[in-house]
C-alpha cells in the first residue's frame, strides 16, 4: 500500500492551475485550446486559467503591431473577444513579468506557466549608415501609429523621399500608412495625435525595397491589394525588376497565393504610363525588386543624417535565390524605415537563444541552461518558434504546446499557494494596478465613445464617422479600466 498522498490536482475539488503570458493571438489561441482539450468540469480533470499582459488593454499584436486600416484582420479581434468574454479565463492587465511578477511567484501560484510574449524589436540590419538620424526600425513605427503606451508620441516626420526596406506585410503597412493622407486614416482606430503628425507630413514618394523578385515576396494578396485603395497615391513599378527564373516559373504555377500576387503586380505594370509625368496623384509609392542594401548614405551637407540608400543589383539564379550583379545604385532619400522583420527579447530567468531571438525549447517545452525541460514551463506563438508566418500560425503552435502540457500533467510540479485569489493578493501587497477583463469592457466602450463625440472625417467618399479614437496613455488606460473619472 503506497503511502504517496493523492496529487489534488485534476480532481473537482483542486483545478489545474495555469498561468499564460501574453494576450495577443498566441496566448488566447492556447487559453482558448486548453479549455477545448480538456474537460473543465468533470473528475478528471478541471482548469483554472490566468492570462497575463504587460499592457492594461489585450490583445497584443492586433493592438499594437497591426496597421489601423486594416479591418479585416483587426476583425481577429470578435473572435478573441468571445473567448476572453466567456468568462473562464480570467485576464490581468498592466502587469509586467519580469518586474510585477518573478517566475518563482508563477511558479508558486500555479502548476504551469506558457510565455506567449511574441517579438515586438526589429531584427538588426547591419550596413554601414544604420545609426544615422533618419533610420528608424519598423517595429518603432508602428508601435508610435498604433498608440503604444510605452513610445513617444512624437515622430520625426520629415523627409519628403522615403526608403523602406523589407518585402513583407510589415513593410507595406509601413509604406501605406506614410504615403496615404492621414484625412483617409480618421476612418479607422488612429490616435489623434498619430493623425496630427501624419497630416504635418511633407512626404512625396515612398519607396519600397525587396531583396528577391516579384515571385518571391513575402506578402500576402490582400496586403498588396491594399495598396492601390489609397486616395490620390500612384504606384510604380519598374519593368527590369520582373525577372522570374525556372524555380519563379514553377512557384507561380503551383501556388495560387504566388500567382495571384504576380498576376496583379504585372496588371498593374501594364496598366500604368510610359511616361512618368502622365502620374497625377500627389504622393507616389513605388515599389523595387532584386535589391539588397548596401549603405545608408551620409548627408555631405549636414553630416550624421539621412541623404541616400545605396543598393546592389540582384539577379536570380535559378533556383529563387539571387545573386548580385556588381551594380550599384543610390537612390536620394531622407528617411530610411527598416522592415526585415521583428526579433524576440529575453525574458528574466529564462533562457534566451540570441541568434534566432527565441526561448530555447523543443515543442514548446522550455529548456534550461543544462538542455533539460523546466518542469511546468511552456511557450507558444513567436517567443517559441521567431517571428515567421502569418496569425493563424499559431494555433498550430498553440496545440503542440499545450499537447505536451496535457501530456505532462502528471508530472507538473504542485503550486504551493493554488487559490484563484491569492495571486490577486499578491499583486495587490505589491500595489499593482491591474486590469481586468470587465476593465477592458470599458476602455473598449470609452474609446467607442470618443469616436462616436468626435468630428465626422472627411474622406474622398465624403463624411465618414469616426469607428473609435484610441486611448494611448497607460495611466488612462488604467484609470478607465478601474473605474476612475476622466476629465474631459
Amino acid at each position: 500500500m503506497s503511502n504517496t498522498p493523492p496529487d489534488p490536482r485534476g480532481t473537482a475539488a483542486r483545478p489545474l492551475r495555469i498561468a499564460v503570458i501574453g494576450s495577443g493571438p498566441a496566448g488566447v489561441y492556447a487559453a482558448d485550446l486548453l479549455t477545448k482539450s480538456a474537460p473543465v468540469s468533470s473528475g478528471e480533470l478541471t482548469l483554472s486559467i490566468d492570462l497575463f499582459d504587460r499592457y492594461p488593454a489585450p490583445y497584443g499584436l492586433i493592438r499594437y503591431g497591426v496597421a489601423p486600416d486594416h479591418p479585416r484582420i483587426k476583425g481577429i479581434v470578435n473572435a478573441l473577444h468571445k473567448v476572453l468574454d466567456r468568462g473562464d479565463i480570467r485576464f490581468f492587465g498592466n502587469v509586467d513579468y519580469g518586474t510585477d511578477l518573478a517566475l518563482a511567484d508563477l511558479q508558486r501560484h500555479y502548476d504551469a506557466v506558457i510565455f506567449a510574449t511574441g517579438a515586438i524589436k526589429d531584427a538588426d540590419l547591419n550596413i554601414p549608415g544604420v545609426e544615422l538620424e533618419g533610420s528608424f526600425g519598423a517595429a518603432d513605427f508602428v508601435s508610435w501609429y498604433d498608440g503604444h503606451p510605452d513610445v513617444p508620441r512624437e515622430w520625426p516626420l520629415e523627409a519628403k523621399e522615403i526608403a523602406v526596406i523589407g518585402n513583407g506585410n510589415v513593410a507595406l503597412d509601413v509604406a501605406r500608412v506614410l504615403s496615404k493622407h492621414a484625412d483617409e486614416l480618421l476612418v479607422t482606430e488612429i490616435p489623434d495625435s498619430v493623425y496630427r503628425i501624419l497630416k504635418e507630413s511633407p512626404v512625396t514618394d515612398v519607396h519600397v525595397f525587396g531583396r528577391r523578385g516579384p515571385a518571391q515576396v513575402k506578402f500576402t494578396p490582400l496586403e498588396l491589394r491594399e495598396l492601390s485603395h489609397s486616395h490620390d497615391v500612384d504606384i510604380v513599378l519598374y519593368p527590369e525588376d520582373f525577372e522570374f527564373d525556372d524555380a519563379s516559373d514553377r512557384e507561380i504555377q503551383s501556388n495560387n497565393q504566388v500567382k495571384t500576387m504576380v498576376g496583379t503586380l504585372t496588371n498593374w505594370i501594364a496598366e500604368q504610363p510610359e511616361d512618368p509625368s502622365e502620374l497625377t496623384a500627389s504622393r507616389r509609392l513605388h515599389l523595387h525588386f532584386l535589391q539588397s542594401p548596401v549603405e545608408i548614405v551620409d548627408s555631405p551637407e549636414t553630416p550624421g543624417k539621412v541623404a541616400g540608400i545605396r543598393f546592389e543589383r540582384q539577379e536570380l539564379d535559378g533556383t529563387g535565390n539571387v545573386r548580385g550583379t556588381g551594380e550599384f545604385t543610390d537612390y536620394p532619400v531622407q528617411a530610411v524605415y527598416r522592415a526585415i522583420g521583428y526579433f524576440g527579447s529575453s525574458l528574466p530567468d529564462l533562457e534566451f537563444d540570441h541568434r534566432r531571438g527565441v526561448v530555447p525549447n523543443d515543442g514548446g517545452r522550455v529548456l534550461g541552461a543544462d538542455g533539460a525541460f523546466v518542469p511546468g514551463v511552456y511557450a507558444t506563438g513567436w517567443i517559441k518558434r521567431g517571428p515567421v508566418g502569418l496569425i493563424g500560425h499559431t494555433k498550430g503552435d498553440a496545440l503542440e504546446t499545450i499537447g505536451h502540457l496535457l501530456d505532462a500533467r502528471e508530472d507538473l510540479p504542485v503550486a504551493d499557494e493554488p487559490a484563484e485569489d491569492s495571486v490577486t493578493e499578491l499583486l495587490a501587497s505589491r500595489g499593482v494596478e491591474f486590469t481586468t477583463w470587465e476593465g477592458w469592457i470599458a476602455l473598449d466602450a470609452h474609446e467607442k465613445a470618443l469616436g462616436a463625440a468626435a468630428a465626422p472625417a472627411v474622406t474622398h467618399k465624403g463624411e465618414v464617422a469616426r469607428e473609435r479614437v484610441k486611448v494611448v496613455s497607460r495611466e488612462e488606460m488604467v484609470q478607465i479600466s478601474n473605474g476612475a473619472a476622466i476629465p474631459s
